[in-house]
């Protein structure tokens, strides 16, 4: 185990199905896929550009979730999810773990012989929200102060990654494609007055 890394340890003393069946439907709501972390099996998120890339492994023995979650950091390196350091990145994947804990903790319905049980799961709807939020004003940002254009589009695309799998699916693609749009502008127009800057 890294140094960098939020660790968390949750007593549940739930079924094995129900952490499964959570777990699985966190990892599939924010697009986690199955990866490698320097030769360790990890659940990996995220893209190289705008969001970094997010690690999270997980195991259930004897009634506690043991959870460990990192972002990969400068020089390769990793890094947890306290501190100012890169806290667009860090903010949203922590406030996304803390629900999937709420989740967990809930009461369980007894069944009613073979009929599913409801229970509740993680909703990010209101990270589709703000995706399409950010991802709109990324773009007059991005013409006014290039640099806070390129954090509102690293937040929006973030945010459109966690409300992927939510009810306001649609939302979600929006913002992160405003999200883009809003980070290319940015750069275009950071490099339009350097040039400028030199040149002029």
């Amino acid at each position: 185990m890294g140094k960098g890394r939020y660790v968390k340890d949750l007593i549940l003393n739930k079924p094995d199905d129900f952490v499964n069946f959570m777990m699985n439907d966190y990892l599939q709501k924010n697009q986690f896929a199955m990866s490698d972390w320097k030769g360790e099996p990890a659940y990996r998120a995220g893209d190289a550009m705008l969001e970094g890339y997010k690690y999270l492994k997980w195991s259930y023995q004897n009634g506690t979730l043991h959870l460990e979650a990192w972002l990969k950091g400068s020089m390769g390196k990793e890094m947890d999810l306290d501190g100012f350091v890169a806290t667009v990145q860090k903010k949203p994947y922590k406030e996304s773990l803390e629900q999937l804990f709420q989740v967990m903790q809930q009461n369980i319905p007894q069944g009613q012989g073979t009929q599913p049980i409801p229970v509740q799961t993680v909703d990010n709807s209101s990270a589709a929200i703000w995706a399409f939020i950010c991802g709109l004003l990324s773009i007059p940002f991005a013409l006014i102060i290039p640099l806070l254009g390129i954090i509102l589009a690293a937040v929006g695309f973030s945010r459109g990654r966690m409300g992927f799998g939510s009810s306001k699916a649609g939302m979600a693609k929006a913002g992160k494609i405003l999200s883009t749009i809003g980070a290319v502008l940015a750069v275009v127009i950071w490099i339009l007055n350097i040039i400028l800057t030199v040149f002029v």
